[in-house]
């Protein structure tokens, strides 16, 4: 899955993954140079792919087992159960692509073999309006002319474990909501109904806020582990994920159509929560599927991350200190924050103080745009903001482009590449759009930030 991800931090307390793939390699031993090749070399194996997607789509499970080795009988056994874990999940498309061959050493052995990555895309009945890309490293076997999977573990000692979905894990268990669809493990049902219940009640409080087109439907997984969440994410590391309430994955700069977004729940942090701390925990969540069309690479995470929890916070009469607890220890301790956030600042290792300080200041940051200027121009800023990098030309797609030039009525144009000319760095675009819709600079804007933290958090 093409990622951006947004970090819920909890409310009041902490806050809340050969190196580069080859793009051939038909070796039957292990340690073998890849040599040059495409996808377009092994039509054999993406027919053999179609058929297999084409067995999920219709629920054919000998006709799925047809693609997997039968000698590989552990392997065999276990894509037995995941085929049964998809019987209740309500699929809309479902496709394979390969993307390459040599993507990992293949260990020794006999026979004709192919180390490949494959790329799923599958999208849920109601609620997607574009797939989930989910990564797969496979060994292919040819066996009697015919290409058949093998294993999808040999490439984990490289780090190509792909992504897990939920009916990797086991068994699904689904609720559905009025505005969500929430999709866990069978262990903890009554938390998954929370969890509809929350979201169906932040989507039209998101849609209050936020003045833009959205579906107002929102996904969420709910795995019965922080390691299983770990895995949804491509990461076999959940230590990462600690403290983390939640995290919204998608793909960001998507223009024409809402992505597949999903909110992945963290159930040892977000047990930890009370009633007011989940409650904005999937409201900044459901934000950020709102905004997601609206927000690019150009997008500062200060702006996205406080948006969000402007949105969380919106409706709650809560004084600042006691949002912003971290910050207001700081403040009291004579270290007012000397800038805006960086996105180093939310990075999942940046240490729970440190990431605690960066929501709340960027919380207060969005704040001050809706006191002093208005909620229209906060969210005008937003838009204006993650537009500053995007350049689309005449029938184009929207794919973000960093520097390009712009072609009649997008506006001003970049320096093209090539010119001897630098293009703006982001911060120089949000400049650029900060004087657009406030009126002030980044510089200007940061003093009166800093001024409005120390006002807002003096106790």
């Amino acid at each position: 899955m093409s990622e951006q991800r947004a970090a819920a931090r909890l409310p009041g307390a902490g806050a809340a993954g050969c190196a580069a793939l080859a793009l051939a390699l038909l070796a039957p031993l292990a340690g073998c140079a890849p040599s040059a090749s495409t996808p377009a070399r092994f039509p054999d194996v993406q027919r053999m792919l179609d058929t297999r997607a084409q067995a999920v789509r219709q629920r054919d499970a000998a006709g799925f087992l047809a693609s997997v080795d039968p000698r590989a009988t552990g392997y065999r056994s276990r894509q037995r159960a995941m085929f049964a874990h998809l019987a209740g999940v309500p699929l809309a498309d479902w496709h394979y692509d390969l993307d390459s061959t040599g993507a990992f050493p293949l260990p020794s052995g006999g026979g004709t073999r192919l180390a490949a990555k494959v790329r799923l895309r599958y999208r849920l009945k109601g609620y997607d309006t574009a797939p989930v890309h989910s990564v797969q490293y496979l060994t292919l076997t040819e066996r009697d002319g015919r290409w058949l999977i093998s294993s999808d573990s040999d490439g984990a000692d490289e780090g190509r474990t792909g992504t897990r979905q939920l009916w990797d894990q086991g068994p699904v268990r689904l609720v559905r909501g009025k505005h969500s669809l929430v999709l866990g493990g069978t262990a903890h049902p009554g938390r998954l109904k929370d969890l509809a219940r929350r979201v169906d009640r932040a989507v039209p409080a998101v849609s209050a806020a936020w003045k833009g087109k959205w579906a107002r439907k929102v996904v969420v997984e709910a795995p019965d582990s922080v390691e299983r969440m770990a895995q949804l994410m491509g990461s076999d590391d959940p230590s990462g994920y600690t403290g983390i309430a939640a995290v919204t994955t998608g793909e960001a700069g998507v223009e024409t159509a809402a992505p597949a977004d999903r909110v992945i729940v963290n159930p040892d942090a977000y047990e930890e929560l009370n009633d007011l701390g989940r409650e904005v925990v999937l409201t900044h969540e459901t934000t950020h599927v709102a905004t997601r069309t609206a927000t690019t690479p150009a997008t500062p995470l200060w702006l996205s991350e406080g948006f969000a929890d402007w949105v969380a916070y919106r409706g709650i009469r809560h004084k600042a200190v006691t949002t912003a607890p971290e910050l207001t220890r700081a403040v009291a301790g004579g270290k007012l924050p000397a800038r805006l956030p960086t996105d180093e600042d939310f990075g999942f290792r940046a240490g729970a103080d440190r990431l605690a300080k960066a929501y709340e200041g960027s919380w207060l940051a969005c704040r001050m745009i809706a006191e002093k200027w208005g909620e229209a121009k906060l969210i005008a800023f937003y838009k204006a903001a993650g537009k500053s990098a995007i350049r689309v030309a005449s029938g184009g797609t929207g794919a973000p482009m960093e520097a390009a030039t712009a072609t009649p009525g997008t506006g001003p144009a970049w320096p093209a590449a090539g010119t001897g000319h630098k293009p703006p760095s982001r911060t120089d675009r949000t400049d650029r759009a900060m004087r657009t819709q406030l009126g002030i600079g980044m510089a200007e804007f940061t003093r009166r930030w800093r001024a409005f933290v120390r006002q807002q958090l003096r106790r």
